[in-house]
């Protein structure tokens, strides 16, 4: 089976958030654009999760058959590093999520 990966990006706050979506079947970039926006439409004033893509994410999910793959979804995690110190399995929590921060390290 063939997989399509697209992705939402959130930055107009100062919390950048991404959300991952996974489904068998591709879009082009416009169908998927035009699924995402009526998605918005229909949870912009009344989500009730932590951001709006994550809202928008779930929506896909629940109305096109997207897979969402957020935190609740996730099986393992590693923290990798130069050292072998440095690399080992981050233990789950329910009272942490993941963060995707892009860091300038030049300055």
């Amino acid at each position: 089976m063939k997989l399509f990966f697209y992705e939402l990006h959130e930055g107009a706050t100062d919390l950048l958030t991404d959300a991952v979506l996974v489904t068998d079947q591709e879009y082009s970039p416009e169908a998927f654009a035009s699924l995402v926006l009526a998605a918005r439409a229909a949870v912009v004033d009344t989500f009730e999760e932590d951001t709006l893509v994550e809202a928008i994410a779930r929506e896909l999910e629940r109305s096109h058959g997207f897979t969402y793959a957020g935190d609740d979804k996730l099986t393992a995690s590693m923290s990798v590093g130069m050292d072998e110190a440095d690399t080992y399995l981050v233990e789950t929590s329910d009272e942490f999520r993941s963060v995707i921060a892009e860091v300038d390290l030049s300055s």
